[in-house]
């Protein structure tokens, strides 16, 4: 074939292809897309999403669909109702999911049909499950008292200090068990936790109460041979953190 006329037919090609484009956006045509399950566009969402997101979010996203899928994932998007979703909640409730795990999980549905354009329409009949947040009970100074006075009769001798630093910073158990000697500043009478690794992150800066500086003074004296990087409670165990953890209160 002369190379000249296969030039001019794909030239041509390329015009009434364009000329087509021109007229589709003029009169608002859009090209059909064919209908996808809910199993496929699950798949092609965590496939663009995954770079973007902290690895726990994943694993986050991951748990859920492995509920979703079974039950929606051989529908297609477009099928897919309002009263599909609420069955879906009913159901899950029913088999002891809490409130806020099945929230998570219709949250997944709703972000994998939004991406597709299809979440607006069903949106104002789609109800989340009412969560209610447990409101614990702060100790009153008595509770505080005897509850210390306790742990001075137990034999484990890092009880009152752990109890005391939990009660008076609000700190929580991991923060307590990982807590190093550099994480305090005696002379600021201050404590850092949440620091994170590279040298710009700054925590969260505790001060220190009366009672918490004398106590971790008080504790201090045990270790006359500590080191920066060493543990504050080192190889110490105690059930004491599991306890006071569902009773902080701010101090004082």
């Amino acid at each position: 074939m002369d190379t000249s006329l296969e030039t001019v037919r794909s030239w041509r090609q390329a015009e009434r292809k364009r000329h087509q484009q021109l007229e589709e956006a003029v009169h608002g045509i859009r090209k059909r897309v064919a209908p996808v399950t809910f199993s496929v566009a699950a798949d092609e969402w965590m496939k663009l999403k995954k770079p973007t997101w902290a690895v726990k979010s994943y694993e986050v996203e991951e748990h859920n669909l492995k509920h979703l899928q079974p039950v929606f994932g051989s529908l297609l998007l477009i099928d897919i109702s309002a009263e599909d979703i609420a069955h879906y909640q009913n159901t899950r409730s029913k088999a002891g999911a809490s409130p806020k795990t099945v929230n998570l999980e219709v949250g997944t549905v709703r972000a994998i049909l939004r991406r597709h354009r299809l979440w607006a329409a069903m949106q104002p009949d789609v109800r989340m499950m009412p969560v209610h947040e447990v409101t614990r009970k702060a100790l009153t100074e008595d509770e505080e008292r005897r509850r210390l006075n306790a742990c001075r009769k137990r034999r484990s001798r890092v009880l009152l200090p752990v109890v005391t630093l939990a009660l008076h910073t609000g700190m929580r158990r991991g923060e307590i068990q990982s807590l190093r000697w550099r994480q305090i500043d005696f002379l600021d009478r201050t404590l850092t936790v949440g620091a994170t690794k590279t040298q710009a992150g700054s925590g969260r800066v505790i001060p220190l109460n009366e009672r918490v500086f004398m106590t971790l003074q008080s504790w201090a004296t045990n270790f006359p041979d500590r080191q920066s990087p060493h543990y504050v409670f080192p190889r110490e165990h105690t059930t004491a953190l599991r306890e006071t953890s569902e009773n902080r209160t701010p101090g004082r």
